[in-house]
């Protein structure tokens, strides 16, 4: 395995774990405020989490698929670390606002 792809995939496990982490926060919340928002956050935070999770499958468990990944392409590979690593940013901000 490449650095890259190790990168990767705990990006995505940590987008996970973050995702978990908020989903649980909101689900409380709409329990106790019943607003549209607090459930539009939750549905987002629940479609996220599935993208994640079933990216995390395909490029850590799936025979055929983690393969093909791990033969990206330099500039190919970087990017998509580049756009997970850009995801777990944007998720650690939200649990930062969601729990100030």
């Amino acid at each position: 395995m490449t650095v890259w792809a190790d990168v990767t995939r705990a990006a995505m496990a940590l987008n996970v774990v973050l995702l978990l982490a908020l989903c649980s926060v909101w689900v409380r919340n709409y329990r106790q405020i019943r607003s549209k928002h607090t459930l539009g956050l939750l549905l987002f935070g629940v479609l996220l989490l599935g993208e994640n999770a079933l990216g995390l499958y395909y490029f850590a468990v799936h025979d055929v698929l983690t393969a093909w990944f791990t033969g990206l392409p330099s500039i190919s590979a970087t990017a998509f670390m580049v756009l997970r690593l850009l995801e777990t940013a944007a998720i650690l901000f939200l649990l930062w606002v969601t729990w100030d």
